[in-house]
């Protein structure tokens, strides 16, 4: 780990004139309780890590979810076929002009580091408050790749379908949501874990590049509903029913598809759209109109054609009037499609930025598949053409990133691409 810390040293200025400053005193007494703390958390983690048992259910000592952990290391990346955690913040960061491939490798060495630790409740190398580490909460941090960095590393090496999508009518795309050279995406059932991960993510990318964008989301508290609930937005509307079943060669296929150059195998293709949702006017239409609109029953998701969330949506049907029960301009059926392999796997987190008064609220929508061009943008265009939900939702940010494979013990995500 000899280039693993590019700071290495950087606090080894104590005294001035013969005599500690107070700043000094205190960064090195900082510095000191820190390396107790990493051993005691990491003496913690290593405890569970060897198969000591956990404390009883219901003792004083035992942590409803905090002590549960998503591995790290696999042929594939944790936080996309992972069930969705409470919280998430996606930070995506811009390279220094100078960092060359070398230099993304150095990166990606020690945020793979940090990230193997941080998601089995061990503190990262030069953590200073390693009492925040201790509970992962499920804690999964994934990496995503933007054209500018595979270029830098090989521009032949760059996915067809890595860059901006297409335009479309529909959006307001602001500059500051956009692309960006390295995605990192923090996920678990904890904010406080959430935070300090991406805190030591930001802080160890700092000589080699610097933060563009932060976007925060959220889902209902873990434990408020069973496993497996299709959450809502803010709109009120079940989000994602149509989702391909994480571990079936269905989802294989349309997530992991390997659409790509050779490193990219085990890989997949990640959509950011920031959604905002003028939730003022949605509330101005009753509910039989915001059904139309979605052409599903708020209730419990069901299609209008429909008693459960998961029956078929049936675009034929008619009404008493000879209308199509699910209008034309119905989201649910400009989002359908006749070919199997026209779709995505959703992820997405709600965000709320208002403060009572004014402020942006929507939805950060995710979506991972094999070939954005070929998956996302087809239903996207559709949207874009005749979809009534469009007066009340705008796109306001987009980025695409490769989500490279993942790696086993010992090496580090991207090592695919950068010694393949």
């Amino acid at each position: 780990m000899a280039d693993a810390n590019p700071e290495d040293g950087r606090h080894g200025r104590g005294a001035r004139g013969g005599r500690m400053s107070r700043r000094g005193l205190l960064l090195g007494g900082a510095a000191g309780l820190g390396a107790v703390g990493i051993g005691a958390a990491g003496a913690t983690a290593a405890h569970r890590l060897a198969g000591a048992a956990d404390p009883a259910p219901g003792s004083e000592s035992a942590p409803l979810h905090g002590g549960r952990t998503v591995p790290f290391h696999g042929r594939r990346q944790a936080g996309v076929e992972t069930p969705p955690q409470s919280h998430a913040t996606f930070v995506a960061l811009d390279l220094d002009d100078g960092a060359d491939a070398d230099a993304v490798r150095r990166l990606m060495v020690i945020l793979s580091d940090n990230a193997a630790r941080l998601t089995q409740g061990v503190p990262a190398l030069t953590d200073t408050e390693p009492e925040l580490a201790e509970l992962p909460a499920r804690l999964t941090t994934t990496f995503g790749f933007g054209r500018g960095l595979v270029e830098r590393v090989d521009a032949d090496a760059v996915p067809d379908w890595l860059g901006p999508l297409p335009e479309f009518e529909q959006d307001d795309l602001r500059p500051e949501w956009g692309e960006a050279d390295l995605l990192v995406q923090v996920c678990a059932d904890d904010p406080v874990t959430v935070s300090h991960a991406v805190r030591m993510m930001v802080r160890d990318a700092r000589p080699f590049g610097r933060p563009r964008w932060s976007q925060s989301g959220f889902r209902r508290a873990h434990g408020s509903q069973p496993d497996g609930t299709t959450m809502r937005n803010l709109m009120g509307q079940v989000d994602g029913t149509v989702n391909p079943a994480p571990g079936t060669e269905d989802f294989d296929h349309l997530v992991w598809g390997g659409n790509g150059p050779d490193w990219m195998a085990g890989g997949t293709g990640l959509v950011l759209r920031r959604i905002a949702t003028d939730l003022d006017t949605w509330d101005e239409i009753d509910r039989p109109a915001r059904e139309a609109v979605v052409g599903r029953r708020l209730g419990n998701g069901a299609p209008l054609t429909g008693e459960n969330e998961h029956d078929e949506v049936d675009l034929e049907a008619t009404g008493p009037d000879g209308l199509t029960v699910i209008p034309s301009f119905a989201h649910v059926r400009r989002a359908r499609t006749g070919d199997p392999d026209e779709r995505i796997f959703r992820r997405g987190y709600n965000y709320d930025l208002r403060d009572g008064v004014e402020g942006e609220a929507g939805l950060l929508f995710v979506s991972y598949q094999a070939d954005p061009l070929r998956q996302f943008v087809p239903i996207q265009r559709r949207l874009d053409e005749l979809d009534l939900l469009n007066q009340w939702v705008t796109a306001v940010g987009s980025a695409v990133f490769a989500v490279p494979p993942g790696c086993e013990e010992g090496g580090y995500v991207g090592q695919t691409l950068l010694e393949g």
